[in-house]
């Protein structure tokens, strides 16, 4: 799962574009429990859940979540290929806190040609690459790192874009305070998820894990 340290390569910020923070603040409050605290920039701030920071948000017109991965270089918004944006990290800290309820805690890149994606992260990352027998799409970690440091998985569909999950306590529960694009479900090892959908059209999911 998704952690804190952030190695090259790993998850270690996200944020949500959005044309009305005001608006945002309340729905992702009535739906993860966030805080929200504006910062100097007109239109961008901070989310944070039980006073550390979860996630940032930025004025965009067009509604939309991305993560950004830590890497070496300067801080930049990019798109893959495929088209799913994403982001790279120079910050000396990230999120303060990841795979608890109310942040971040799994992955999915949506992608038209899944091994293309693949190819491509893994020359710009270093990811390692894994199939886990049973299990749909391919998982991904930082290089150099063990089991345990999964953090998302390539599955295929028409569009590229990356669905960030956050962790909740009760999947139906938030399910019931947002449109809802994927009913809540069960998936076995992997706990009870729904995918979401924001006022503004920018898609995340909810997951309780079973580890968690």
């Amino acid at each position: 799962m998704i952690n804190t340290e952030y190695v090259p390569g790993a998850p270690a910020w996200i944020d949500l574009g959005t044309s009305d923070e005001a608006k945002a603040a309340e729905f992702y409050s009535g739906v993860l429990g966030w805080e929200y605290r504006p910062l100097d920039t007109p239109g961008t701030g901070v989310f944070t859940c039980g006073g550390r920071t979860v996630a940032g948000q930025v004025a965009s017109q067009s509604g939309s979540w991305t993560v950004h991965f830590a890497g070496t270089g300067p801080e930049v918004r990019l798109t893959d290929p495929q088209g799913g944006e994403f982001g790279v990290w120079q910050g000396p800290a990230g999120l303060e806190v990841v795979s608890a309820p109310g942040s971040l805690t799994w992955l999915e890149l949506h992608s038209p040609a899944p091994s293309a994606s693949a190819a491509f992260y893994r020359s710009l990352f270093s990811w390692e690459i894994e199939i886990v027998e049973g299990a749909p799409g391919q998982f991904l970690r930082p290089a150099g790192t063990g089991q345990g440091r999964l953090f998302g998985s390539i599955v295929a569909d028409a569009q590229a874009f990356w669905l960030p999950y956050f962790e909740v306590t009760d999947v139906d529960q938030a399910a019931a305070s947002a449109p809802v694009l994927l009913a809540p479900h069960d998936l076995d090892g992997v706990g009870r998820i729904a995918v979401l959908v924001d006022p503004f059209g920018a898609r995340f999911g909810v997951m309780r894990s079973v580890t968690s």
